[in-house]
């Protein structure tokens, strides 16, 4: 139980305590509360359970078969969210295929007069491994209900299993479906974390093939290289109370996406690829968040081979937490500053 509940805390773009949690020890070795955050966001922080490298490293899944059972729990105990997030959005979920692709179309109730005709392609998180099935709509919910614009979630695979290149082929099937549906012009994509990544993977795969690009990206934290690399994977460790560290589950995560192909290959970090010819790019990341160099490294390189990137960050935001705690006020600006950012470029 303790075992499975430590990983929960750790890994990529994760959520909430859950009823798995209690015979796991707190620490008071955690962070100070970050005092200009929303009171909002030092509430859910101060009740979000924080551990240490060394327990981290300790309960790292060592075989495949110990990452498939990690990921059943983990996937059966976010659907109860989901579930939750279902009921208070009204949002409209249908599940269907294209191009041979498990996907969930998410229709919000009211659509945006701006985004008629529309589409957004959303690319879940969960480092690599995480959330499919109905988890996997959990920021294409708010996406959904917060912009007003119907929403395209992909269930790609995911290792063990399915390493890369799957859940990049999938992502790129799901957005040529999109873009014969909607036409060029009218495709927004967007991801946060391991999903922020894949999305950048994909528009790079687009101007290699001279496909027609999206209209606009979103990233939130984006896992661009998935290397020890980042200078705040060093300074931000122990910080972050989302990611922890990245020695242990990061680490063993980004080996079992990765496959056969070095960390270092492009298409599977993008920081090493090129981003000239990017469509205009909204970046969200935190003070705390260990992927925060991430983040500014994917805005300068736009920005240095001449494209637009707006990057946000928020005072006191661990790893991907305005969308773990989606009733903070710190959540509702992320996805306002979306909707901005798409009608500006519209």
């Amino acid at each position: 139980m303790k075992f499975i509940y430590l990983l929960m805390s750790v890994l990529t773009f994760l959520f909430t305590p859950t009823t798995l949690a209690t015979t796991s020890p707190m620490h008071d070795t955690k962070p100070p509360l970050p005092q200009a955050a929303s009171e909002a966001l030092i509430k859910n922080i101060s009740a979000f359970p924080h551990f240490t490298k060394e327990e981290v490293i300790a309960n790292t899944p060592l075989t495949n078969d110990a990452w498939r059972n990690y990921v059943h729990a983990r996937n059966g105990e976010q659907k109860k969210k989901i579930k939750k997030m279902k009921k208070e959005l009204n949002v409209e979920v249908e599940l269907i295929n294209l191009n041979g692709v498990v996907v969930r179309k998410l229709t919000p109730k009211a659509i945006t007069s701006e985004f008629k005709g529309k589409v957004y392609l959303d690319i879940h998180g969960g480092a690599f491994v995480l959330f499919g099935g109905l988890p996997s709509i959990e920021e294409g919910l708010l996406v959904a209900e917060r912009l007003g614009i119907v929403v395209y979630s992909v269930d790609y695979r995911m290792p063990p299993t399915f390493p890369f290149p799957a859940a990049l082929n999938d992502v790129i099937a799901v957005y040529n479906a999109l873009l014969d549906q909607a036409g060029e012009g009218n495709v927004f994509v967007g991801g946060t974390s391991a999903g922020g990544g894949l999305v950048l993977s994909l528009v790079q795969s687009l101007i290699s093939s001279k496909s027609p690009l999206p209209k606009a990206v979103y990233a939130g934290t984006p896992w661009a290289d998935l290397t020890k690399t980042s200078d705040s994977l060093y300074t931000n460790e122990s910080i972050d109370s989302v990611l922890v560290t990245y020695d242990g589950q990061l680490e063993a995560a980004a080996k079992l996406y990765a496959g056969k192909r070095a960390l270092t290959d492009p298409a599977v970090s993008p920081l090493y690829g090129a981003f000239g010819a990017f469509p205009p790019t909204l970046l969200v990341t935190g003070t705390r968040d260990m992927f925060l160099s991430d983040t500014v490294r994917v805005s300068r390189a736009i920005r240095d081979s001449g494209g637009v990137a707006q990057i946000e960050i928020f005072e006191g935001l661990s790893h991907a937490e305005y969308l773990i705690f989606y009733k903070t006020p710190e959540s509702e600006t992320t996805y306002r500053s979306m909707k901005s950012f798409f009608l500006s470029i519209i």
